[in-house]
């Protein structure tokens, strides 16, 4: 397994992306605030279910803490505004069918799938300060207590 270079104290480029409810997401639209990018593999499994259920359930203290989270994954956007409807997310999620995103955050790894390797995305996120730099980075992400963890660095942000 390869080290990927670390995307930490580097400044995001502006990019544009489609986003659910009918919006674009641009990065130059959030200066001023945090961001959480969260890549995840696939809509409506049980680890991504479970990280945008806790996502959505701590979404009041991010907000408070001046930061805004999009989920984002390769599936279609109607995928996502089914699996943000199910789950009655309060943010938006970001679709990257052709993976210019998970290329520009290096998040696409070779995987084993039921004994077969396939191509996928590894569960990441990353925190974006109101600069446009990356302030930190967690990879091959375990779902239980993640939410907390990037909550808890949040705060120190303020």
């Amino acid at each position: 397994m390869t080290d990927r270079p670390s995307l930490l104290n580097k400044t995001v480029p502006d990019f544009s992306a489609a986003m659910t409810s009918g919006k674009t997401f641009n990065l130059a639209d959030y200066r001023g605030k945090n961001l959480v990018l969260y890549f995840y593999p696939k809509d409506n499994t049980p680890g991504c279910t479970t990280e945008g259920m806790q996502f959505r359930d701590l979404h009041p203290q991010f907000q408070a803490a001046n930061t805004e989270i999009f989920g984002i994954s390769r599936d279609s956007l109607k995928s996502h505004e089914n699996f943000k409807g199910k789950l009655g997310m309060p943010f938006e999620l970001i679709s990257d069918p052709d993976e210019t995103l998970c290329t520009m955050f290096d998040v696409m790894k070779m995987k084993n799938m039921y004994g077969k390797q396939v191509r996928g995305v590894e569960r990441s996120t990353f925190v974006i300060d109101g600069a446009g730099k990356v302030v930190k980075e967690w990879r091959g992400v375990k779902v239980p207590a993640h939410v907390d963890e990037v909550l808890a660095f949040i705060n120190t942000l303020a």
